[in-house]
């Protein structure tokens, strides 16, 4: 093939390296190899849920969030309007909700902050209870939660506050305030 033949090609070759130096030239190829910033998020979710089944495949923990955005340097889920249900076989759930939560990235502890309301409803057996607190910590493999704050527990018509609570969530259920009890009693 002759010069004259191959004429396109040498002018697309010029073009190529032409394009190429301008973009060295405005420094753009810089801007997509930047860095990216150390804590932020790799993927989000509106209307998140997350089911945990027992060995059996009976439903044990659900954990629902209006919204849920994970972080890939340190695998933490932050969440908005967290809500957590510890199911038992014979018993209504018990219902965690708080303002904000942040799931480990193991997965192994929840820590809710703002108001945190935990329910169970009443039922056969079962007496209703409340207990208001903050800055709980869940571990959901477990069924565990401790604060070391304020807690106040309500179960109709009595009330008992404290500091510092301890509660397992699984049979067989346990719950422990932990300092400055006192209580309010209905008597009969």
């Amino acid at each position: 093939m002759s010069l004259r033949e191959n004429k396109i090609y040498l002018y697309l070759a010029i073009i190529a390296l032409i394009s190429w130096w301008l973009v060295k030239l405005t420094g753009l190829d810089e801007i997509y190899h930047g860095q990216v910033p150390a804590h932020s998020p790799d993927y989000f979710s509106r209307g998140y849920t997350k089911w945990e089944m027992n060995e059996f495949g009976i439903l044990k923990n659900k954990l629902l969030a209006d919204e849920m955005i994970h972080y890939s340097d340190d695998g933490t889920t932050h969440m908005v309007n967290p809500i957590m249900f510890f199911h038992n076989e014979k018993t209504p759930p018990w219902v965690i909700k708080s303002a904000i939560g942040i799931l480990s990235g193991d997965g192994k502890d929840l820590l809710l902050n703002g108001k945190v309301a935990i329910d169970r409803e009443k039922a056969k057996g079962v007496t209703p209870l409340t207990i208001n607190t903050s800055v709980l910590k869940v571990n959901p493999e477990t069924s565990y939660a401790e604060t070391n704050e304020w807690a106040e527990l309500i179960s109709p018509p009595n009330k008992t506050t404290g500091i510092g609570m301890k509660m397992t969530f699984a049979q067989p259920i346990h719950l422990q305030l932990l300092a400055n009890v006192k209580g309010t009693y209905e008597t009969k």
